[in-house]
């Protein structure tokens, strides 16, 4: 996650509440989804941007996981992001969104 985006997930998170804050990602792979998970639930594990040593502990999904997908509305999720689920694997991206949503979402 670069470093603008974790500036406003905290400047959100501080002017609405983290509880009041769901972070919603897109990455290609698991790899990219689960970095940007750790950053918003546990800090930013490279230690480079203002998340630096903040857990937020937010909750946190991929466009692509069945909790996310079911309160979209049918005809945009087909138009906007069922051509994306074809190609990921949305198996592995969900397993490592939910280990971290395991050890560090509060909300």
């Amino acid at each position: 996650m670069d470093l603008e985006n974790q500036k406003r997930v905290l400047e959100l998170s501080e002017e609405h509440g983290p509880e009041n804050i769901v972070v919603l990602l897109g990455a290609a792979d698991a790899e990219g989804a689960g970095l940007a998970a750790e950053t918003v639930l546990a800090g930013d594990p490279t230690y480079a941007g203002p998340l630096t040593g903040v857990s937020l502990g937010l909750r946190v999904y991929h466009v692509c996981e069945e909790e996310v997908k079911q309160e979209f509305d049918e005809a945009v999720y087909e138009e906007q992001v069922s051509m994306m689920e074809m190609v990921l694997d949305v198996d592995d991206i969900h397993e490592e969104m939910q280990s971290f949503r395991d050890e560090y979402m509060k909300f």
